[in-house]
């Protein structure tokens, strides 16, 4: 039985978040669609993590296991076609090793906030960029950005039932 790990995009505008629920449409919804589209197989595509209503990736990894073999480019080029007219493009897909799990093989995780600061409202990244019309002091937001910095620990943030210490 082999294992896909998939290197996701997506525009999370149209979506409900990452996980499959009742209150609306999802990304992994959409992806576990397109699986079934290309082998009659129903799956759960598993995420290196969750994101929230709205939220974008550019390498949001996944992973998930089927009972029929495909070359890699076909999952991904079948994906693609399945997928549209979603705001979703599977951007690589390889075969795995069995152990490879999206979430717990994970070495990173990144986030990008943007603040655009002017007095025009945005155009081309609208819904990508949280608009500032006024001037902001730069220096107290450097200063405070430096604690950001370096290793933090995460455990208290994860489940109780996880035991996997979570560190940036």
């Amino acid at each position: 039985m082999p294992r896909y790990r998939l290197t996701i995009e997506y525009d999370g505008k149209p979506f409900a978040g990452w996980q499959r629920q009742e209150s609306g449409p999802s990304v992994q919804a959409a992806v576990e669609d397109a699986i079934f589209k290309l082998s009659g197989e129903r799956v759960t595509v598993t995420g290196a993590g969750r994101t929230d209503s709205g939220v974008h990736a550019r390498g949001q990894v996944a992973h998930f296991d089927l009972t029929k073999d495909f070359p890699a480019d076909t999952i991904r080029d079948a994906l693609n076609a399945h997928l549209r007219p979603d705001p979703v493009a599977v951007l690589a897909a390889a075969i795995a090793d069995g152990e490879f799990h999206a979430r717990f093989s994970a070495l990173a995780r990144h986030y990008e906030y943007r603040i655009l600061c002017r007095r025009a409202p945005p155009a081309l990244d609208r819904g990508r960029v949280w608009h500032v019309s006024r001037a902001l002091n730069v220096i107290p937001m450097q200063e405070a950005a430096r604690a950001l910095l370096g290793n933090h620990d995460f455990t208290t943030f994860r489940a109780a039932e996880d035991r996997k210490s979570t560190r940036l």
